[in-house]
């Protein structure tokens, strides 16, 4: 038996799972390192937008009616010439406070909205 085993490679990180300290996804935890990185005092009230993309109007508009509901200004955009079939859902949101409940809660309204409506939840950016 060797004194010395050797390390192995570290598991690919899924960035859709949740952090056992935090209960955020990895992708948001990401975000939150990027806008420190960059300066943000993350206890000061930001812009924040929300991407989700689904394949016709129709389910576009009926998840950017639910964003509206629950505080949010929509956009649903025409599909871009590289993604022909794929409307995109635009959801912002001035003087959020970045806070890990929040995002964690944020997070949830817009994969669920994408659940429920065929689409897709890209994730968010949040102004420095």
């Amino acid at each position: 038996m060797p004194l010395f085993r050797r390390k192995r490679a570290a598991e690919p990180l899924d960035l859709d799972e949740r952090s056992p300290t935090t209960g955020l996804k990895h992708k948001d935890l990401l975000v939150l390192h990027q806008l420190m990185q960059a300066g943000a005092e993350l206890t000061q009230p930001r812009h924040t937008v929300h991407y989700l993309y689904f394949a016709d109007p129709e389910a576009a508009t009926a998840a950017s009616r639910e964003a509206e509901g629950n505080g949010f200004e929509v956009e649903v955009r025409e599909p871009l010439p590289d993604h022909p079939g794929q409307w995109s859902l635009v959801c912002g949101r001035h003087g959020v406070v970045v806070h890990p409940d929040t995002v964690r809660d944020h997070g949830d309204l817009f994969d669920s909205l994408a659940e429920r409506h065929g689409g897709e939840y890209d994730g968010w950016e949040a102004s420095v």
